[in-house]
C-alpha cells in the first residue's frame, strides 16, 4: 500500500497493530526554503499513515479516501527523522477518525493532526 508520493518523501511504515500505526519520514529533502520541514510534507505523512490505518480497518474489497485533515504545527524540525503515531478515535462503517502525533528525533512534538476518512464499497 505505497504511493509514488510516499516514495518521493521517504515515508516508511515501521510498526502497526489494530490500534496503533507508526511511520517515519526524513527531514532532508522535504524542507521548505528556510530549511524547516515543509508543512505539506508533514500533511502528506499524516494523510498516508491515517489512510493506511483506515484501509486496514475497512478490510479487503474496500477503498478509503480522506475527507478532512486538520493539522497544527508545534515545533520546527530541521534535521533527522520525524515519527508519526496514529491512533483511532472512532472507526465506523463509513467514517473513521484518527489522531496523529508527529515528533522529532528527540521525542519533541512537531505537529498534531486529525484525519477523517470515508470508506467506499470498492475501487472507484
Amino acid at each position: 500500500m505505497r504511493s509514488p508520493l510516499d516514495d518521493k518523501l521517504g515515508i516508511e511504515i515501521v510498526d502497526f497493530t489494530p490500534d496503533r500505526l507508526v511511520a517515519t519520514m526524513p527531514v532532508a529533502g522535504n524542507e521548505q526554503p528556510f530549511g524547516l520541514l515543509h508543512g505539506g510534507a508533514t500533511c502528506a505523512l499524516v494523510e498516508t499513515i491515517g489512510s493506511v490505518a483506515a484501509a486496514i480497518g475497512a478490510g479487503a474489497g474496500k477503498q478509503v479516501v480522506g475527507i478532512e485533515l486538520n493539522a497544527s504545527y508545534l515545533r520546527a524540525a530541521t534535521s533527522g527523522t520525524v515519527t508519526a503515531v496514529c491512533t483511532p478515535v472512532r472507526r465506523g462503517r463509513t467514517l473513521s477518525t484518527f489522531l496523529i502525533q508527529v515528533t522529532d528525533d528527540d521525542g519533541r512534538p512537531t505537529a498534531t493532526a486529525r484525519l477523517t476518512c470515508m470508506t467506499l464499497s470498492g475501487p472507484q
